[in-house]
């Protein structure tokens, strides 16, 4: 089952794809997909809905837009992948690295990535993104993390770098949060469907490879990181959690930052792929 929202920015409507890869109308069941959703059981009560298939389809061609409502929260993890942290001149970290990002960062799976003003150095990052679903607060362990988990998503952190290294005055969000910078979906995978540490993950840029890698080498598992996070905030229903990015990126040297007339294609197994322009 994948758990979609379909229609203009703003305005879009909750909707769940079959296996067949037909998309039905999820109002039936629901207003939208947020944290009242996720916390009420929501993802167990579309699923029987779809199963007794007594919600109407939908006629394809209308915008994707990210399946979450607009989280509370965006947290995010940095040079979780050993790889991306010796690329970007790091050792390993022995705890998780924690910043957050500006929730009107997140958009559809296809719509533009704005440069913003000033921007010289945007760069892509390519992330599972894990959707809280039930309120998370000094969870004990990594088992009791992943019930608080509604499901997964592919998620763009979009970086710039010169915002976030050279101007950051000793904190990241300043190169995390303009607008556009988080294309998410197209769809929420619910937890259960599929394991976190076993998929592969890519980005390529203009058809060109950048990252390939699997979240087998995260350093920290996704049941940690909200685990860990949880200790220092309480994360609620509806919030996204990006738990960092593969090596392959442009601020590894090895290739140029994105401009405008660029095109970022990025995916992960099972989660689906997403297609960004970048406009100025």
């Amino acid at each position: 089952m994948q758990i979609m929202r379909i229609g203009p920015y703003g305005e879009e409507i909750p909707a769940v794809r079959d296996r067949g890869g037909i998309v039905h109308d999820a109002r039936p069941v629901t207003a939208d997909i947020d944290g009242p959703f996720l916390a009420g059981d929501g993802v167990r009560r579309l699923r029987e809905a779809l199963d007794t298939d007594s919600l109407p389809r939908l006629e394809p061609g209308e915008r994707i837009g990210a399946p979450i409502a607009r989280p509370m929260a965006v947290v995010c993890i940095g040079q979780n992948y050993a790889a991306h942290a010796a690329e970007s001149g790091n050792a390993p970290p022995s705890s998780p690295i924690l910043f957050l990002k500006h929730p009107n960062t997140v958009v559809g799976p296809y719509d533009d990535i704005v440069i913003p003003r000033g921007a010289t150095k945007v760069d892509w990052e390519v992330e599972l993104g894990v959707v809280v679903g039930r309120a998370a607060e000094y969870v004990d362990g990594p088992e009791e993390a992943l019930a608080c988990v509604a499901g997964y998503v592919v998620s763009h952190d979009v970086s710039e770098r010169a915002f976030q290294l050279e101007r950051s005055g000793g904190q990241w969000s300043k190169g995390k949060c303009a607008p556009t910078f988080n294309p998410v979906g197209p769809w929420l995978v619910p937890a259960g469907e599929l394991s976190p540490q076993e998929l592969e993950l890519w980005s390529t840029v203009n058809g060109e490879p950048r990252q390939a890698s699997s979240t087998a080498d995260m350093i920290f598992s996704a049941a940690y990181l909200i685990h860990h996070i949880s200790q220092y905030m309480r994360l609620e229903p509806g919030d996204l959690v990006n738990t960092g990015t593969p090596q392959g990126v442009a601020l590894s040297g090895r290739f140029p930052y994105l401009k405008v007339g660029d095109v970022v294609e990025m995916g992960i197994d099972g989660l689906g792929s997403q297609r960004s322009n970048v406009v100025g």
